[in-house]
C-alpha cells in the first residue's frame, strides 16, 4: 500500500498549527483588500483583527478560488514522491474549488497513472470543513487505508451540521442571500436569521430571531436537537468573525444544555475568505449529529 496525504484548502477555519502537528498541507484561498492580493492563511499575511477592522471601516474584500493549474503546482510534489492523495475539498455548493481539483486531478493522471488521487467533496465550510478533515485524520491514525477513508469520508459528511447566525447583515445584502429591504428592516429589528448547510452544500436560511440572545439559544436548540440520539462524545466547533465573546457564550450554553453529554467545544476564528462573505457579527456552530436532511 502506498503511502497517503491528506490535503485541503485554507477555508477550513482552525488551527494552522493543528494542521502543521499532523503534517496536513492546505493550498490558500486568496483575497483582495485595498487594492493589494493577500494569501488566506490563517491571518499570517493581514491579522484577522485588522482585516475585520478594515471591513467596519468601509472595505468590501473580494475572494477568489484556486484554478487547475495551482492545484496541479500543489498536487504534483507528492506524486513524484510516490505518494497518493486524498483531498478534501471546500463545498462545491459555495465555490468552484473543488472543480478546479477535479480538473488537475485529470491532468496529473496522465502523467502519473500509477497514482491514487481521491478528490472529496466536503458539502462543508469553515470550522464544519475543519470538524470533517479532523475526523479523517483521526480515522488516518487508526489505520484507515485510502480506499478506506475516501469512503469514509462520504458517508461521513452530511453528518456535520452547520447552523449560524449573524447580527450584520450588511454582507448577507452584498452576497444575494437577503433582499436589501430585508437588511434594512433587520437592522432596524435587531433580526438576526439563523441560517444552515443543506444536501448540496449550500448556505439556505431558516428563520429569523430577534437578537443576538435568542440567536445563541436558537443554535443551542438545534445543536440538542440534532445529537439527542447519539450516545458517542460530541465535538463541537464553534466560529465567530471577530465577536469572541459571543463564542464563549454559546460555548457555555452548550455545556449547559448538555450535561449528560461528554462534549469538546474548540473555538477558532473565521478566516478571510470566509469573512469576506459574512463580515463581522458571525457565530457558528458545528458539531456531528445526524443526517442532513
Amino acid at each position: 500500500m502506498n503511502p497517503y496525504n491528506i490535503t485541503c484548502s485554507s477555508t477550513v477555519d482552525i488551527d494552522a498549527e493543528y494542521l502543521t502537528q499532523h503534517h496536513i498541507a492546505y493550498l490558500p484561498f486568496h483575497f483582495r483588500l485595498h487594492q493589494n492580493d493577500y494569501q488566506d492563511d490563517f491571518g499570517q499575511s493581514f491579522s484577522l483583527s485588522d482585516f475585520y477592522e478594515a471591513i467596519r471601516q468601509g472595505a468590501l474584500p473580494t475572494t477568489s478560488q484556486n484554478n487547475p493549474e495551482e492545484y496541479c503546482i500543489f498536487f504534483e510534489p507528492f506524486l513524484q514522491k510516490g505518494e497518493d492523495i486524498l483531498h478534501l475539498a471546500f463545498s462545491s455548493g459555495l465555490s468552484g474549488d473543488y472543480q478546479s481539483a477535479c480538473i488537475a486531478k485529470d491532468l496529473l493522471k496522465e502523467t502519473y497513472p500509477d497514482r491514487n488521487i481521491y478528490i472529496i467533496d466536503s458539502l462543508a465550510a469553515s470550522s464544519g470543513y475543519g470538524l470533517l478533515l479532523t475526523d479523517l485524520i483521526a480515522q488516518k491514525q487508526a489505520g484507515l487505508t485510502l480506499d478506506e477513508l475516501a469512503t469514509y469520508a462520504l458517508d461521513k459528511r452530511l453528518t456535520i451540521q452547520h447552523w449560524f447566525f449573524s447580527s450584520d447583515l450588511a454582507h448577507y445584502k452584498r452576497g444575494g442571500r437577503i433582499s436589501a429591504t430585508s437588511a434594512t428592516i433587520g437592522g432596524l429589528l435587531n433580526i438576526c436569521p439563523v441560517m444552515t448547510m443543506d444536501i448540496q452544500g449550500k448556505l439556505v436560511p431558516k428563520y429569523k430571531v430577534r437578537g443576538k440572545k435568542k440567536a445563541l439559544h436558537a443554535l443551542v436548540d438545534e445543536c440538542v436537537t440534532h445529537v439527542s440520539q447519539t450516545t458517542d462524545p460530541i465535538r463541537c466547533l464553534i466560529s465567530h468573525s471577530d465577536c469572541e465573546q459571543e463564542a464563549h457564550l454559546l460555548a457555555n450554553e452548550l455545556k449547559q444544555a448538555l450535561p449528560q453529554k461528554n462534549m469538546q467545544i474548540d473555538i477558532y476564528p473565521i478566516g478571510t475568505v470566509i469573512g469576506s462573505h459574512t463580515g463581522p457579527g458571525t457565530v457558528a456552530l458545528f458539531f456531528t449529529g445526524d443526517m442532513r436532511h
